[in-house]
């Protein structure tokens, strides 16, 4: 499923203006394995290896929000 700002892959909806972003960094910093910026391997507060991940603003699951570009849309569930 899409919509105008965001995909959903099934684990989650991604913002497609942060993927771009992304993909057009490339290899740019370190490439560190997963576990390093994951979990508690390096800090307290974990930190995800998909930053575009977006989330619910409501309980009803109506509104996606990404929380790094600020970008928001309401989705119809129809």
């Amino acid at each position: 499923m899409e919509t105008d700002n965001f995909i959903n892959f099934g684990y989650g909806w991604m913002c497609k203006h942060c993927m771009a972003e992304d993909e057009g960094r490339g290899d740019e910093g370190e490439s560190r394995a997963r576990f390093f910026t994951e979990g508690e391997a390096e800090t307290k507060e974990p930190l995800l290896s998909t930053p575009a991940l977006a989330r619910w603003r409501d309980a009803a699951r109506r509104t996606l929000y990404c929380p790094r570009c600020s970008v928001e849309e309401t989705v119809s569930k129809a």
